[in-house]
């Protein structure tokens, strides 16, 4: 039987919640970004030229996370590659948004019908 998105939904959150302790356990802090976007919010990236009409937000498979170490803030996609390594780790639809044409290393998700 196949997973419903439901299922995907609660791996990918168990997923953040290991990734998370993984972050801290390293050194690093973070803060949550996007979580979820509406799919008008998401429309509005689009034509904005700063995101995709179907992001996987807009059906919570994906998380953006602020990094940051000694309290600074760390904003490269380059300073997330030690989580985005664990991140894919965890299975092989986990995607890393630093492996994207357009690197967004803060982006965290889980494929979905084609989507990353």
């Amino acid at each position: 039987m196949s997973e419903t998105l439901r299922q995907k939904q609660s791996r990918f959150v168990n997923g953040v919640a290991r990734l998370i302790e993984h972050a801290y356990d390293m050194g690093y802090e973070l803060t949550f970004g996007d979580v979820y976007r509406s799919p008008e919010q998401a429309a509005a990236n689009a034509a904005a030229g700063t995101g995709i009409a179907k992001s996987l937000h807009t059906i919570r498979l994906a998380i953006d996370l602020n990094l940051f170490r000694n309290g600074q803030f760390l904003p490269n996609s380059s300073d997330h590659a030690p989580l985005g390594t664990f991140w894919k780790a965890l299975g092989p639809d986990y995607c890393w948004g630093g492996d994207f044409s357009k690197p967004d290393g803060n982006h965290y998700s889980i494929e979905h019908e084609g989507r990353k």
